[in-house]
């Protein structure tokens, strides 16, 4: 099942006032990343696409080195749960897609320009992979149990 942009934006600006710094919250920024791919898959203009494309690369950096860092105390408790979640962050595109995404990217790199066509398809990758990060980004870690918090991947069979 592939990931299609829901969220209508009541200005064309609305991604533009988003801020963000080296101290917002990993999940403020994940939502962020996913707000910035929602509009660039929505926008026809070059000048709007490039500028959302500089504040997600702007976003995905600030995320990048955290990655591995500890969730803080302060947010333990948001990402654990009673009991399992019913859905997991899964990166499933349909096959077509997938096939186009794929030889878009092996041409991409092969020749180094592309089209207004590939420009679509790497679009089309980039907000897949990014609501996909953001998803997995603010997904449950823990999970309570009758024998205490235990990561969700000890417990999931």
């Amino acid at each position: 099942m592939a990931t299609t942009p829901t969220q209508a934006h009541s200005s064309e600006n609305y991604p533009f006032t988003l801020s963000f710094n080296a101290n917002t919250d990993f999940t403020v920024l994940a939502d962020h990343c996913e707000r910035f791919a929602d509009a660039l898959i929505e926008s026809h203009h070059s000048d709007e696409r490039r500028a959302l494309c500089y504040r997600l690369a702007d976003c995905l950096n600030l995320l990048s080195p955290t990655l591995n860092n500890p969730i803080p105390p302060h947010l333990i408790e948001r990402f654990t749960a009673d009991q399992l979640p019913s859905k997991s962050p899964i990166f499933e595109p349909e096959s077509e897609l997938l096939c186009g995404y794929c030889m878009t990217l092996a041409q991409l790199l092969s020749k180094h320009t592309f089209t207004a066509d590939e420009e679509k398809q790497l679009t089309g990758l980039l907000f897949e992979l990014v609501c996909y990060f953001a998803d997995d980004l603010r997904s449950p870690r823990w999970i309570r149990t009758t024998d205490g918090v235990k990561f969700i991947d000890e417990v999931a069979v």
